[in-house]
């Protein structure tokens, strides 16, 4: 099988690999002059920077945790890294997760978390009308309105009443009523998968992407602007002839370089949304946290990422992170306001960070999928999926891809 597949991020990287070691001749086409997509690091006067987020590496998954550390980059090339978060929450510092963190919050407010723990435990049931009310039915009002909905409503740019919690599945923790009282009692912790991760000894993530893409077929710098499909052979750019495409791309351009789409499902594709992210590479006096969390008003920061926790030895640099489309002035000035960020060394715009779950979200990803599923394109990742994708779950899902091509078509 001749097969094209278009973009070099993780999913596209990992489904060549995968099909080329079942015999198929794989040929990726990436529209950069590098593999990675937003996984991609920059180097900065010696210092990884991170320009999309602070990618790092763990899976529940174990033959996610075996395909990487067996056939991409073993695990003694590898260290573990503890994630120590933070919440600024009121003017004061909590351990993340917040709910496991009311002892924490009873210290400066004690009618706040009384409030917080009575809501919790009298909650029932679960309405997944929309995001908002399923935070409230999840962790209880108070809880609710003064920490979910507003740092929800920052990192998404959108009302959280006016988005869907269909995202939620494996990105916070969940705790029951008696995992919470067993906090309340005990100081209980994070236990999500990527409460300790993985990261290369070399303190780059693109030791483990360019890994990922040894032995796989790569043409750069070459934008796929059409597909089409001409008896059983589809054409990419009107030359390059395969017998099957899976498309890593964002899923809201795809039908528009499609030929003969319908204009209904281009029309569903202008109805998902995404969300650009500016980010900031700073030297710091230095951190002990991984991350830290700011859900409130007093800045446009949702996030720094201290990215230089990751690395063995430490290094004293951050990243901060906001929503949308600031200027290097603009983040610079907010990052004054931080008395531990010093200078800033690296800026970055990214276009595609993360797809919105708005109440647009469902009805137009499905009618898309449906639509790719009849013609028989293939579709994979974050953006070609539309969900939100860690790492290791883009390596699943082509790993799951893949197998269903092989039983399908050898």
């Amino acid at each position: 099988m001749k097969i094209g597949v278009i973009g070099a991020g993780i999913s596209g990287l990992t489904i060549a690999r995968l099909l080329k070691k079942k015999g198929w001749n794989v040929t990726i086409y990436e529209k950069d002059d590098r593999v990675g997509g937003i996984a991609r690091t920059q180097d900065i006067d010696g210092h990884t920077y991170h320009t999309t987020g602070g990618h790092c590496f763990n899976s529940k998954h174990q033959d996610v945790l075996d395909f990487v550390f067996n056939e991409i980059l073993s695990i003694d090339q590898w260290h573990k890294v503890e994630r120590k978060a933070r919440i600024r929450f009121k003017d004061n510092y909590v351990s993340y997760p917040i709910e496991y963190s009311m002892s924490e919050i009873a210290k400066f407010d004690l009618e706040l978390a009384s409030s917080m723990v009575n809501d919790f435990y009298a909650t029932s049931g679960e309405d997944r009308s929309n995001l908002s009310n399923w935070f409230i039915s999840k962790f209880g009002r108070t809880l609710a309105e003064e920490y979910f909905i507003p740092y929800n409503e920052k990192i998404w740019n959108r009302k959280a009443s006016e988005m869907s919690p269909d995202w939620i599945e494996d990105k916070l923790p969940l705790p029951d009523k008696a995992g919470f009282t067993k906090a309340l009692l005990e100081n209980n912790k994070d236990t999500m998968p990527h409460s300790s991760f993985y990261y290369p000894n070399s303190n780059n993530q693109n030791t483990f992407i360019d890994a990922l893409a040894d032995g796989v077929k790569v043409k750069f710098n070459t934008p796929i602007n059409s597909i089409e499909k001409i008896g059983g052979t589809w054409f990419l750019n009107g030359q390059y002839e395969y017998d099957l495409i899976i498309n890593t791309g964002p899923l809201n351009i795809l039908p528009n370089i499609i030929k003969s789409c319908p204009d209904t499902v281009k029309n569903y594709a202008r109805n998902l949304n995404h969300n650009q992210v500016t980010t900031m590479l700073w030297t710091t006096t230095g951190a002990n946290d991984t991350w830290t969390y700011h859900p409130g008003k007093e800045t446009i920061f949702h996030r720094h990422i201290h990215i230089g926790n990751f690395f063995i030895p430490q290094q004293k640099i951050s990243i901060t992170e906001a929503v949308g489309l600031h200027s290097y002035e603009e983040m610079k000035l907010e990052g004054d306001k931080f008395k531990e960020l010093l200078e800033p060394i690296g800026y970055h715009v990214s276009d595609y960070a993360y797809v919105v779950f708005d109440n647009n979200y469902k009805i137009s990803r499905d009618a898309i999928l449906d639509y790719l599923t009849s013609i028989s394109l293939y579709t994979l990742g974050r953006f070609g999926e539309w969900e939100y994708y860690n790492m290791d779950i883009c390596i699943k899902s082509a790993m799951k891809l893949s197998e269903s091509l092989v039983q399908k078509h050898q």
